[in-house]
């Protein structure tokens, strides 16, 4: 019963969609045209039905029409059309938005399928394995066929630095996706966590981990994220997602489609760098973050931030890197990535682990910070990379270039005593009397 419902509404909203809005001349004739034969996809229509476009008149042909000299022009049914509807063709209605989209980081994540990620995927995977997986949210090329019509092998693809074939970067269904174009949708963490999650950047899980993902899923329905404007302090009050601090407006700062332009550090590379401008960066998110959090709150936020990323840096980044290169150099192991275990041992320091603990100390997810972070970084480097470095300069007939490494990576630093000379056992007594005292422990 409930199927014959759902089903006979569907017939109803697609006869309404065929009938009294085109007689009433609110879509143009090409739209009313393209909907006699699309009104069999009633999935598509529907979502177009519900979305501000549809309020707007902007229908099918508005969207997909084409120059006969794109190059991802086709003849359809008398019309010339594209199946992409890049950022381009969306900038001809919302030109502020696509600028700034163009201008993010979103726009040139296809970059790095130029890289070491790109070459794990191409070689120890294969172009299959790029397609379906890298591409997918980094983007792809996306080649036309001389017809006009896209080639299978970069298409279909909505990842959001994908090159289109008009030239423009990106694609906007990769968070408002089509045919609904949802505001709301965007807003949620969900969409952001197609891409930002998993081993390497887990952004989604430690938003989940984080008081900030408890009162999302607390709270979400009172969050009012269906309203035309969302402003943090204005419109809902419980709880940010990713939208509310990289993209939405609050706290003085109004919405931007610049993802970057609230970020003050660098912490995808191998080792975290401030980025330019950082200072205005940090101001714009602070703003935001004070729709909800006092001065003093923020400010101890970002002290923590920063002594937490510059730790990773100084006492693990930055040695890891500069260790591989002196193995390099002094010809214990050959140039190039993932020809031997140091640069695998190294890769997942910093691209898995590493990251972990960089985005858990900015995202407010402990466990992301030192379990699932810090600590494994340590442990590898400590169980793991230096001893590869030991075996292998002994193997290679270069004991001296491991002395080295102690010499000037390990023993140079304090913080690596542990390692060399054992815990310290007045630190230790120090420690547990602590937690003594704390925890009301006894001593036996």
């Amino acid at each position: 019963m409930r199927k014959i419902v759902v089903f006979s509404l569907v017939v109803i909203i697609v006869s309404m969609l065929s009938v009294p809005a085109f007689a009433a001349g609110k879509f143009s004739d090409e739209t009313k045209e393209c909907l006699q034969c699309h009104d069999a996809m009633p999935g598509i229509v529907i979502q177009w039905s519900k979305s501000s476009h549809w309020n707007a008149g902007v229908g099918c042909y508005e969207c997909h029409r084409a120059g006969k000299d794109d190059p991802d022009a086709m003849e359809h049914n008398d019309f010339t059309i594209s199946i992409i509807v890049s950022p381009k063709d969306c900038g001809q209605c919302h030109e502020r938005e696509t600028a700034e989209q163009e201008a993010s980081h979103h726009a040139e994540a296809g970059n790095i399928i130029n890289s070491a990620d790109g070459l794990l995927g191409q070689t120890v995977g294969g172009p299959p394995a790029v397609a379906v997986g890298c591409r997918q949210c980094h983007g792809s090329v996306v080649l036309t066929n001389a017809d006009g019509s896209l080639d299978p092998s970069t298409w279909p693809n909505t990842g959001i630095g994908r090159l289109n074939p008009d030239g423009s970067k990106g694609s906007c269904s990769a968070c408002h996706t089509r045919h609904r174009f949802s505001k709301e949708q965007a807003r949620k963490p969900e969409v952001c966590g197609k891409c930002h999650l998993g081993p390497d950047h887990p952004q989604l899980e430690v938003y989940e981990e984080s008081k900030h993902g408890i009162l999302y899923r607390a709270f979400e329905d009172e969050l009012n994220m269906d309203r035309p404007k969302w402003v943090a302090g204005e419109d809902y009050f419980d709880a940010p997602t990713c939208s509310s601090c990289h993209i939405s407006a609050g706290g003085g700062q109004g919405v931007t489609h610049d993802v970057g332009k609230r970020l003050s550090w660098n912490l995808r590379a191998p080792v975290s760098k401030k980025m330019e401008n950082w200072q205005e960066k940090r101001k714009d998110m602070q703003d935001i973050c004070s729709a909800c959090h006092g001065d003093p709150f923020v400010a101890g936020f970002y002290i923590q931030l920063d002594e937490f990323v510059e730790l990773y840096d100084t006492k693990f980044g930055i040695p890891a890197q500069q260790i591989r290169d002196l193995l390099i150099n002094e010809g214990v192991i050959p140039k190039g990535n993932f020809n031997d275990e140091i640069d695998w041992i190294y890769w997942e320091l910093w691209h898995h682990e590493g990251r972990r603990a960089r985005h858990g100390a900015a995202m407010s997810g402990p466990d992301y910070a030192w379990w699932h972070g810090l600590y494994e970084v340590a442990k590898h480097f400590y169980t793991e990379y230096l001893p590869a470095a030991e075996r292998l300069s002994r193997e290679a007939g270069k004991p001296e270039v491991y002395d080295r490494i102690i010499s000037e990576f390990i023993d140079s630093d304090e913080r690596h005593e542990w390692f060399t000379k054992g815990f310290d056992q007045k630190k230790l007594e120090k420690i547990q009397k602590y937690y003594q005292e704390r925890y009301q422990q006894k001593v036996d």
